[in-house]
């Protein structure tokens, strides 16, 4: 566990401090519930109003009362004491049961939120436009976004491979999409997050065209080496990721070789600010 490293969310609560911690292995934050019922009501004692609701939602058998995860965190005093947080979806969850008027705007946001996501299932077209204008507002060139959508289309076509081979549970994705990545960069997904100092933000979305050419090269090869190969089930298809991976090793080490550096960056795309 990490303190948070964008120091809080307070951009969102009208600047009241929202304490978070970051999981780097579920590669999830997990908020303070205390401060944000801190921020969003009016309760003189925050702990006590949360003490209550809590129970109330045991009660009425919220399931939200068993996504609570109790973390230490830096208090008023200095000291790290243990308190309950929730994930973000469980935040979101915990706004939604607050009946305070700070609250409603959140729950507004939420309702859209969920209306434009079912007219996306009415019509695909509009999430792709969204996904389009949140690349050109960050900066993006219509080119890279183009090769982005591509990209995209191409890690489908292998997942679907995977599938046929027996590959189901999102772990087993998350172990091969590894083995690609470990055999060509000798990092894991989240390790090469963590050299670009990211977290929950996209990998791709924040490595160079190299990295992103090599990315795609290993699936690429990984998908055509399956449908050659028939593996079936998680070991035989790590085998052929590892292959897949080995095919963009040697055209990493071909290119360092005649640029004289690594082609791997520490860099990244993001503004904080």
């Amino acid at each position: 566990m990490n303190q948070n490293k964008l120091g809080t969310i307070s951009n969102l609560f009208e600047g009241k401090e929202i304490r978070s911690v970051w999981n780097s292995e579920k590669e999830e934050y997990y908020f303070s519930v205390v401060d944000v019922i801190a921020a969003l009501t009016n309760a003189n004692i925050p702990r006590n109003y949360w003490s209550d609701l809590k129970r109330k939602l045991k009660e009425e058998g919220s399931q939200l009362h068993e996504k609570i995860v109790q973390l230490k965190m830096t208090a008023q005093d200095g000291k790290m004491r243990s308190t309950d947080t929730l994930d973000t979806k469980g935040i979101f969850r915990l706004i939604e049961s607050i009946p305070s008027p700070k609250a409603e705007p959140f729950k507004l946001w939420l309702a859209n939120l969920g209306s434009e996501r079912i007219d996306e299932v009415f019509n695909p077209e509009i999430a792709i436009k969204r996904a389009i204008d949140y690349y050109q507002k960050r900066g993006y060139s219509d080119k890279w976004i183009e090769s982005r959508l591509k990209g995209i289309l191409n890690r489908n076509k292998l997942t679907d491979i995977w599938k046929d081979g027996g590959i189901t549970e999102n772990k087993e994705y998350a172990i091969l999409t590894n083995e690609i990545y470990k055999e060509w960069s000798g990092m894991k997904a989240s390790e090469y997050k963590a050299y670009k100092g990211i977290r929950k933000e996209s990998l791709r979305d924040n490595m160079s065209d190299i990295e992103i050419a090599l990315t795609d090269l290993g699936e690429i090869a990984t998908r055509e080496l399956a449908k050659e190969h028939k593996p079936y089930g998680l070991e035989q298809n790590k085998v052929i990721a590892k292959m897949g991976g080995n095919v963009s090793k040697v055209a990493r080490d071909n290119l360092e070789q005649k640029l004289g550096k690594s082609v791997i960056s520490n860099q990244n795309n993001l503004n904080y600010l």
